[in-house]
């Protein structure tokens, strides 16, 4: 081969950036955003590999944010602005991307939105109320307004969409999380809807179950004293990021990433589910709790 057969380095890389599938920016902030990113990346003549070494992130991770399917972290969107020389442009935008990605949802749960949707597990405890991504509509609407009385009828039906347009993530055969939910015994004894409506929500947990989407176990309420007894607690892995734990009150929520705090509830997690009912014990009282809704023999 001669001098003259070998392709000039940028014309290569031309021809690189116009194989990979193009990316529709008109089609909102976050894919506006990953446009962006993957011209300047490959502009620098960088594969996702390149880019992200040196991160904590993986080249799966920076592909889904060029996709529009992930946020930018802040962290990452320092690295990038820092290898690929933008002056901060990454990191100034990623509070607009995350406007875009929670509607519905409030701020301090932006990061779980999206970390609910990538994670390899979910294991959740929730001592007061069926978690989230198990609610039914009518469970969820109740919720909300509960929390919200004074709330717009538009501004609760946005919130509770968007809660249930979490739960698509049970319907994806190929991305599906290892979800396990610890709940208390006497949240299947709590009647927060009419018992028709309350069956209904059991039955949607036991549904997913026998599907084998997710694992409930139930904590018996005589189970005396146990670890987490102070609040929910959710523990998220991913295959491509360091762990996460996130924790909930009333009006405000936190997200934990320090290794050794996961570490702990990862821990207390652990021993509170030793302390449960197996999962096939679990979803027996589940569906026994359902037919005593249906069949108004409820107990307290």
């Amino acid at each position: 081969m001669t001098g003259r057969d070998v392709e000039p380095a940028h014309l290569a890389r031309r021809r690189t950036m116009a194989q990979g599938k193009d990316i529709d920016g008109s089609a909102g902030v976050p894919t506006f955003y990953g446009k962006e990113l993957r011209w300047q990346r490959e502009g620098a003549g960088l594969t996702l590999q390149q880019l992200v070494e040196g991160s904590f992130y993986g080249p799966s991770h920076l592909s889904e944010i060029e996709r529009g399917q992930r946020r930018m972290p802040p962290d990452l969107a320092d690295h990038v602005d820092r290898v690929l020389k933008t002056d901060g442009f990454f990191k100034r935008r990623c509070e607009d991307v995350r406007k875009a990605k929670r509607r519905g949802h409030a701020r301090y749960f932006e990061r779980v939105l999206e970390a609910e949707k990538h994670a390899k597990t979910i294991e959740e405890w929730c001592p007061t109320l069926i978690p989230g991504l198990l609610q039914t509509e009518p469970y969820a609407r109740a919720v909300v307004r509960a929390a919200m009385p004074l709330a717009s009828d538009d501004v609760v039906e946005e919130k509770v969409s968007a809660r249930l347009a979490r739960a698509h993530l049970f319907e994806d055969n190929h991305n599906t999380p290892m979800y396990w939910a610890i709940l208390p015994e006497s949240l299947l004894r709590q009647p927060i809807l009419p018992p028709e409506e309350m069956a209904q929500q059991l039955d949607r947990i036991a549904a997913l179950a026998r599907r084998h989407r997710i694992v409930p176990q139930i904590l018996p309420w005589n189970c005396g004293p146990h670890p987490l007894m102070m609040g929910m607690a959710k523990i998220m892995a991913f295959p491509d990021a360091p762990p996460l734990v996130y924790l909930e009150s009333q009006h405000t929520g936190d997200t934990i990433d320090d290794p050794a705090l996961v570490e702990e509830y990862r821990r207390s997690y652990d021993l509170l589910r030793a302390a449960a009912l197996s999962p096939e014990a679990s979803l027996a009282m589940i569906e026994e709790a359902a037919e005593d809704y249906r069949n108004g023999k409820q107990r307290h």
